[in-house]
């Protein structure tokens, strides 16, 4: 029995933690797993439907959304809604929140009353810290990026039944 998973990132930030998790096999599934062997961008149902949903699939798909909104909508037509799970992958209030538990600056920042990616910017002076090439290089140690993951898990206020990227880590972490 064939399973099938997509797994949607928001920006370049998200999608480099993602290829840095699957490129070392630490999630829950393979790159090999994903539709089309790639992390999507698309945050309209409907460009998902369209572009992604028109094969056959005999199985139901797992969709896992990263986002940093808990508000942002991904409504399927009624022909998918019930061939797709969706599964919100929430790293609010924005991915470089990560950047800022590795860097055990949480406390200060939250004093701030900045925005992560503003506080980063202005406090640890990496300018592009929204950039995929610069998440690829800052979290290149892989310990680096799981104890960041972690830590996040850990001083975050994660809502009931909310999914963290901690979540989609093998449970031999």
């Amino acid at each position: 029995m064939e399973k099938y998973t997509a797994c949607i990132c928001e920006g370049g930030a998200e999608r480099a933690i993602l290829d840095l998790l699957l490129d070392d096999h630490r999630l829950i599934f393979e790159r090999e797993d994903l539709i089309e062997e790639e992390l999507l961008r698309c945050r309209n149902a409907r460009d998902f439907e369209r572009k992604h949903l028109k094969k056959s699939f005999s199985e139901k798909i797992t969709v896992y959304r990263i986002l940093d909104s808990r508000s942002e909508k991904f409504k399927l037509s009624k022909a998918y809604e019930q061939k797709v799970d969706i599964i919100n992958v929430v790293t609010a209030p924005e991915i470089e929140m990560l950047i800022i538990c590795n860097e055990g600056r949480y406390r200060e920042f939250k004093n701030s009353g900045e925005k992560p990616s503003v506080y980063c910017k202005r406090e640890l002076k990496y300018k592009n810290v929204k950039s995929y090439d610069f998440i690829q290089e800052y979290f290149s140690d892989m310990h680096t990026l799981i104890k960041a993951l972690y830590e996040y898990k850990r001083v975050s206020k994660i809502r009931k039944g909310e999914i963290t990227l901690w979540d989609l880590l093998k449970s031999t972490r």
